[in-house]
Order: structure tokens, then sequence, then C-alpha cells
């Protein structure tokens, strides 16, 4: 079972940035898309980007396009997520997760994904 450790996660003030690292307990971390996930007070768990596991391929969610750049770096087994100009509207707990490339489907499915960190909070202040 792998296990993913978010980290990065605090208080930062709007136009601010931050960057969210995700490890996992694994070697065969390489083999899996990796995903970036949050869940804000009162909505549903959004989308936020994926990582594909053998390119630098990416795919971002409409809002976060040109703010967020996800990354990994297999070497480390470990998945990032750089967030720029940051506003309250980003306040959530992120999630990072592992889905493996065997399964169809759109990337910004979470009942795709098998593995789940237990998350970070980011709060972001006006």
């Amino acid at each position: 079972q792998m296990q993913l450790v978010e980290s990065g996660g605090g208080l930062v003030q709007a136009g601010g940035s931050l960057r969210l690292s995700c490890a996992a307990s694994e070697g065969t971390f390489s083999g899996y898309h990796m995903g970036w996930f949050r869940l804000a007070p009162g909505k549903e768990r959004e989308f936020v980007a994926v990582i594909l596991w053998n390119s630098d391929i990416t795919s971002y969610a409409d809002s976060m396009k040109g703010r967020f750049t996800i990354s990994r770096d297999n070497a480390k087994n470990t998945v990032y997520l750089r967030m720029n100009n940051l506003n309250p509207e980003d306040t959530a707990v992120y999630y990072c997760a592992a889905r493996s490339p065997l399964y169809s489907g759109s990337f910004d499915e979470a009942r795709l994904y098998e593995h789940w960190g237990q998350g970070t909070q980011v709060t972001v202040s006006s």
C-alpha cells in the first residue's frame, strides 16, 4: 500500500505563493499518474492538476491554469504543486493522489485514484 504524505501548506496572503510537496513511500511511484485535488469547506472535492507517469505531460483545472504548476521528481518519489498568485478562493485542504495508468477515464475523476494522502491545509488571507 503506497503511503503519500503532503507538506508545505500554511497561511499566505493573497497574491502570495506556496509549494506543496507529496512524498510517496515506495519505489513504484514512477509508475503512477500523480494528481492534486482540493477540498474547501462547503464545497465538493475539486480536481487541481495531474502529471502522467511516463512523461512531463500535465493537465490542470481551468481556474488553475497559468497560476499552478505540477511537477515530479521520480528519483525522490515526490510530486510538487507550485501555486502562485493565490487568492482566498484557493483556501482548501490539498490532497495528492496516485492512479495507475492502466485505468481509463478522465484525469479529474477522483474515484479512479487508488492512493491518497492525508492532506495539507492552505489558507489564503485577503
